[in-house]
């Protein structure tokens, strides 16, 4: 299993928190209009209780039947204001969270896209899917429970506290009794949500780490029947995410009764003394029933700020996690100004060297040239090159020495969206999404229109197999071109390649994993493919490419030999050896 990234608790960030807001710019009058809410709630909560002690006092205590009827209206009516803006505020902030996380989101996924395959190949897959999935989910917990909730409470809290002092400061005295206490608790609580918040982070990324490994390679699990195996490994990754949820749960149990406690202990302390006070005729009635419902808005805030400021801070860890792959500096450089549409495909390899890890080079001093209409062959043992010349070409790679030209200007010079056009790449190992067959060639392309897919099928030869299933272009191929042989998945690589009218087509290894009749119709497939247009083909088989204009015989990243069929066989060097071996193979 690779490396996780474990969530660490870093103290708050007000950059990165800067850089967040940053994304609401567009929305920016809605934002306006949400902060406007914030405070309006907040200086309507405490007035509530202030009416009703000036109703208990004025119209209760001495009895006016029709003003208190009027201002129980009042009350209603603040009330339905107060709900209505409660209910757009909340639909604000949830809106806000979710369509920065849109933006949001839209940005990552395309900085993925242009990222060099060098970056894939050091990172994983499953972070970067994390990062674009889960962490930018919890960003949005920010705006919709975190910096907005903030502060609607702490505004709340100062506005209860006012009033509770501009009513009687000996009770709101009596009543902030207890607040040191559970401001105690409060940061008691916050630190251990946090640590347990955080744990759960880390081992839900090590659950879904090991579960999508090991469904991606379930069949190595089942050959060597590791399922039993596996099953106690999961077992202890799934008890420790239970561990860390309970020891959340745990804080929990423990911080709201402590709440609850301490606010019936100010209330108790608040009726108590008040009772008397009103009784003496010191506190009014109306006080006391007021300063009952200032506790209660009191302890509230108290209570759920602890939670709102551990949603931010885990909001906050998942906006670093999410820059940092925004700010990667792994994009291809794109400054080619020439438009690869006018190639003619003249294809030159001059002292080429290239390094995977910029040490390691497995190219060294590559040269090799092709005319335009060309078909050439590169051949060699496994690792001698081949693939890294074909990611050089269409640019998934970068060279470190050396020239890579075709029709005489660098590939570097081409704008980079226009090279990769005019480059067809039929892969060994097709890629076919979970779609439709017509999606899958076209990639929805709305330019190609059926009818040139179907044209194509007919020239590649691959229409007769899909006009026999069900759906025939409509068919849905699933994971990965799952309900497809290898030879149809090659088939309809090829009919992609076809659609796209590239001026160079490279095949990589197209008839190494697939049966003799399979192969007689992709090679049939390969000669109205290479027809007109630069041709790269690497392959294993060797009898594949005898008719190649020019062979290239690669060994240990080098170029050994070069020349046509028979030529190579009169030098009696590697191609010969080569030939030879997998003569002897076809015959036994």
């Amino acid at each position: 299993m690779g490396k996780q990234e474990k969530v660490t608790g870093n103290a708050f960030n007000l950059g990165l928190f800067l850089r967040v807001m940053s994304y609401v710019k567009p929305y920016k009058s809605r934002f306006a209009i949400t902060a406007l809410l914030t405070v309006l709630l907040a200086i309507l909560g405490p007035m509530r209780p202030w009416l009703i002690q000036y109703a208990i006092d004025n119209f209760v205590v001495t009895p006016n039947y029709d003003m208190l009827l009027n201002f129980t209206l009042l009350q209603i009516g603040l009330l339905i204001v107060e709900a209505g803006f409660q209910f757009y505020y909340t639909f604000l902030t949830s809106w806000l969270g979710q369509v920065v996380i849109k933006d949001l989101r839209l940005h990552v996924y395309n900085k993925i896209t242009h990222f060099k395959l060098r970056y894939f190949d050091t990172n994983q897959i499953g972070t970067l899917v994390t990062r674009a999935i889960s962490d930018i989910e919890t960003i949005a917990n920010i705006f919709s429970e975190g910096i907005l909730m903030i502060i609607g409470d702490v505004l709340k809290l100062t506005g209860v506290v006012v009033m509770m002092f501009y009513t009687d400061w000996r009770l709101a005295l009596l009543s902030l009794i207890s607040v040191p206490v559970l401001l105690i608790a409060t940061n008691i609580f916050k630190n251990a949500i946090k640590k347990a918040f955080i744990d759960v982070r880390n081992e839900v990324a090590k659950l879904n780490a090991f579960v999508q490994e090991h469904i991606t390679g379930m069949n190595i699990v089942q050959v060597f029947n590791r399922e039993q195996i596996e099953m106690e490994r999961f077992k202890v990754i799934n008890a420790r995410h239970r561990d860390a949820h309970i020891r959340s749960v745990f804080a929990y149990s423990v911080f709201f009764p402590v709440v609850e406690i301490l606010s019936a202990l100010s209330l108790a302390l608040v009726v108590w003394w008040g009772a008397k006070e009103v009784i003496a005729e010191t506190v009014t009635f109306g006080n006391l029933v007021a300063f009952i419902l200032y506790i209660y808005m009191l302890f509230r805030p108290i209570r759920q700020l602890a939670d709102r400021f551990n949603v931010l801070q885990m909001g906050m860890v998942s906006s670093e996690r999410v820059f940092k792959v925004i700010d990667t500096e792994a994009s291809i450089e794109n400054n080619g100004k020439i438009d690869a549409d006018t190639i003619k495909g003249d294809i030159k390899f001059s002292s080429v060297w290239f390094a995977y890890n910029e040490v390691d080079f497995v190219l060294k001093g590559v040269s090799f040239d092709a005319k335009s209409g060309q078909k050439i062959a590169l051949v060699g043992a496994t690792g001698a090159g081949k693939s890294s010349v074909i990611n050089l070409l269409s640019r998934f790679y970068e060279f470190n020495k050396g020239e890579l030209t075709i029709d005489g200007h660098s590939v570097r010079n081409y704008e980079l969206n226009s090279l990769r056009r005019n480059i067809g790449v039929v892969l060994q190992d097709v890629f076919l999404f979970s779609d439709s067959i017509l999606n899958n060639i076209t990639l929805n392309n709305a330019k190609i229109t059926k009818e040139q897919v179907v044209h194509a099928a007919q020239m590649v030869g691959a229409h007769d197999f899909i006009m026999k299933l069900p759906g025939d272009y409509s068919f849905e191929v699933k994971e990965r071109g799952g309900m497809l042989s290898v030879g149809q998945r090659q088939l309809i690589s090829f009919i992609r390649a076809y659609v796209y009218n590239p001026k160079i087509l490279v095949l990589d290894e197209a008839t190494s994993s697939i049966d003799t009749e399979s192969e007689q119709m992709i090679q049939r497939a390969t000669e109205v493919l290479t027809e007109g247009r630069t041709s790269v083909i690497i392959a294993h088989r060797l009898a594949t490419i005898q008719h190649a204009d020019k062979i290239i015989v690669m060994d240990h990243g080098e170029v050994k030999e070069m020349g046509n069929h028979q030529e190579l066989l009169k030098q009696n060097g590697l191609y010969k050896n080569l030939f030879e071996l997998q003569f002897k193979e076809r015959v036994e």
